[in-house]
């Protein structure tokens, strides 16, 4: 694969072609700090440099590397395997909103030979590595007519699924704990369907406050765009060196999941669950 066919992040393109003939207004220190927030050279590097000819578990594995990232994994050995044809609907937490989901996909790959498709938003497809793994989602977009056929054929798959099904990362409650937001039902909906057992991950880790309270302050202010999400990059970065505790609970049967409690309220069960590996 050569240089041209590797996306590149381009801070300044991206703005042109947001804004367009309005860039000119935009001050190059602007420009500056955006691209230092976004960790632009450093990102290129590991895209185009340091893992520019791997895919997949392969190219996880170097993101890991790259960003000195250790991993204390419990519960891992004790999961089934897929030997008898059964695939699992993984779900966890979302504390950091990125460099957790880079470390999950490694783990599950390596223990599941790469049978793992994340359901992610599309615009990581941009990212040749990880392009493999992913079931692109756009709600939106031109895609959304095709998104339940996309995610139904996900399920349908001799793949096992990873989920956030929070959507968004983790968010500091009132008292002061790190927790998500309310979960999405298409996991329960999907994985009673396809007759597949859920199993709940438990993540640690957490961001910074100030990313925290600019979360707060843009739902506070009602700020239609995610402001936090422009500084997940700059979070990941602050994490380098970490060590984390990835803790996988035991499957739930997908016949838990009765009528006895909506979807939406199965989902919120199966959240306090995961939150529970913590203790």
């Amino acid at each position: 694969m050569n240089d041209k066919e590797l996306y590149k992040i381009d801070v300044e393109e991206i703005i042109r072609s947001k804004v367009g003939s309005n860039f000119k207004y935009i001050p190059s220190f602007v420009v500056t700090w955006l691209r230092k927030l976004l960790h632009e050279d450093d990102n290129n590097y590991l895209i185009t440099v340091l893992a520019k000819d791997k895919v997949g578990k392969e190219w996880l594995d170097e993101c890991l590397s790259f960003l000195k990232m250790e991993n204390e994994v419990r519960g891992l050995d004790a999961l089934p395997d897929n030997s008898e044809g059964k695939y699992y609907t993984f779900v966890s937490n979302h504390p950091m909103g990125g460099i957790d989901g880079v470390a999950l996909g490694s783990i599950l790959c390596h223990k599941y030979d790469s049978r793992i498709k994340y359901l992610v938003n599309d615009v990581l497809m941009n990212l040749h590595g990880l392009a493999p793994l992913c079931v692109p989602i756009n709600k939106t977009g031109s895609q959304s007519r095709d998104f339940p056929k996309m995610v139904d054929a996900a399920f349908g798959s001799d793949n096992n699924i990873l989920m956030f099904p929070a959507g968004l990362c983790s968010r500091k409650m009132p008292d002061g704990s790190i927790r998500d937001l309310q979960w999405t039902k298409t996991f329960i909906v999907k994985s009673v369907k396809y007759h597949r057992d859920i199993i709940p991950i438990h993540f640690s880790g957490h961001n910074s406050d100030k990313f925290y309270n600019i979360a707060n302050w843009s739902k506070k202010l009602g700020l239609k765009f995610n402001l936090a999400m422009l500084f997940l990059v700059d979070e990941m970065y602050k994490n380098v060196g970490q060590k984390f505790t990835v803790t996988f609970g035991q499957p739930i049967p997908w016949q838990t999941f009765d009528s006895s409690k909506t979807s939406l309220e199965w989902a919120q069960i199966v959240k306090e669950k995961v939150y529970e590996l913590d203790k």
